[in-house]
């Protein structure tokens, strides 16, 4: 599917952005395991997430999908049943490799598999901490890469330092933990999204934090509990740079998740001069929610590396597209991660900017933008990666001409509805 964008005079209106990714993940894994039914609003029903639910209904779990309500009817922490065929994560690293930790401290076998894209990314960084722990994982480059064969069960504890600052491979130590015969503890060099430790401690698991050093107890009663899913920043983000780069723009998208472990981004585009205003602050499942007022504004270039790169990882594409709009240079470094997302997002943002004419160059580890470069739109590609479409439709906005972007069809993976939501904010010339 090809999506095609023209400029727009501004952004206004009212919207909310579909469920956050990463907690409907969690919230439909966390009531697989909890004892008793869990009812899952504002669900996420994006391919991504549509695959963890799919998993679970594989190893006996009901899984009712009633569009953005979804129910679970919890197993326990041992009531799932080993799956007849192999398991299928699709195009999503978050399913197969908090999967793997769940799957490392069951005493049956399974195999775990994805698309071509899934099957070409690293998973040593979680088999080895699990294969630690007492689980057998076998799978392809020496079990770097899927499909990975897990026989779990009779797992020890551990204390594990990640070498990179990971919530996907933290969460599926903190899983596997879960199922240990005692406490485990994960260090982490930089805080990351803490969705795992909070949705664990929502269903009534024992975890403790401090500093950088998190504890899971083993074998809690986890009990079934009502999830309102808050809006995705991550989704949010990309109709937040599309409101301040263009003119007359005053959005306001309402019930956005402000984890300040996600919130990153907003702190990098209010040093660059954004106006963001945060209203209606509250707290549901024990994650922070608020309101995003987004009006028109000058951006300046920055620097965005170090501590603020966990909490922002996943808007490195969108932010690229801030830069390209913003007056003067801006640098993204420490930011290697994203080589090994759904494509080289470094490479990838850095290629398909270059087609508008924005002047980018790719460093080992991030990005340089030398912001105001006359841009104009472009025929680009989304590189199978649905945050480099949603971000290359942005820059669209803002630049005169066509804009088509190919395989737009990528979106699906968190914002299916990306295209129309759009629509109903945009202002035409």
């Amino acid at each position: 599917m090809d999506l095609r964008i023209t400029r727009t005079s501004g952004l206004v209106g009212t919207i909310e952005v579909p469920g956050d990714k990463s907690i409907s993940h969690r919230a439909v894994m966390l009531g697989a395991l909890a004892n008793g039914r869990t009812r899952v609003t504002n669900f996420l029903r994006s391919a991504d997430c549509l695959a963890t639910a799919g998993c679970f209904r594989q190893l006996g779990v009901a899984v009712e999908d009633r569009g953005s309500e979804v129910i679970i009817e919890g197993k326990g922490l041992h009531g799932l049943k080993e799956p007849s065929d192999v398991l299928d994560a699709g195009n999503s690293g978050t399913t197969m490799r908090l999967m793997a930790g769940i799957l490392a401290g069951q005493d049956f076998y399974s195999c775990l598999t994805g698309d071509a894209s899934l099957r070409s990314r690293p998973m040593s960084r979680v088999t080895l901490p699990l294969t630690r722990m007492g689980a057998t994982i076998l799978g392809r480059a020496n079990g770097s890469l899927a499909p990975l064969a897990i026989r779990g069960g009779g797992l020890k504890s551990i204390e594990y330092h990640l070498p990179v600052a990971s919530a996907q491979v933290k969460s599926a130590v903190l899983l596997a933990g879960l199922f240990a015969d005692a406490p485990s503890k994960v260090w982490e060099p930089k805080p990351s999204r803490d969705h795992t430790e909070r949705m664990l401690g929502y269903f009534g698991a024992k975890i403790s934090r401090r500093d950088n050093e998190i504890t899971v107890y083993p074998e809690p009663t986890l009990t079934a509990r009502d999830v309102y899913v808050p809006g995705d920043i991550s989704s949010a983000a990309f109709f937040i740079v599309g409101a301040l780069i263009t003119p007359e723009s005053d959005l306001t998208i309402r019930n956005v998740g402000v984890n300040p472990t996600r919130t990153g981004i907003l702190d990098v585009l209010t040093a660059m001069g954004a106006c963001i205003e945060v209203s209606n602050a509250g707290t549901l499942n024990g994650e922070p929610t608020a309101d995003l007022r987004v009006r028109s504004s000058r951006l300046d270039g920055t620097e965005i590396g170090g501590s603020v790169i966990p909490r922002l990882i996943d808007e490195v594409p969108v932010l690229a597209v801030a830069a390209a709009f913003a007056g003067g240079r801006t640098v993204i470094r420490d930011a290697a991660e994203l080589k090994v997302k759904e494509s080289d997002r470094l490479s990838t943002t850095a290629g398909e900017l270059r087609r508008f004419g924005a002047a980018v160059t790719e460093t080992p580890d991030g990005l340089i933008i030398e912001g105001g470069a006359p841009l104009k739109g472009a025929s680009c590609f989304s590189h199978g990666d649905h945050r480099i479409a949603m971000a290359l439709a942005i820059v669209g906005l803002a630049s005169p001409g066509e804009t088509v972007i190919r395989d737009a069809g990528a979106v699906s993976v968190s914002f299916p509805e990306f295209a129309d939501v759009l629509n109903s904010v945009r202002l035409q010339y």
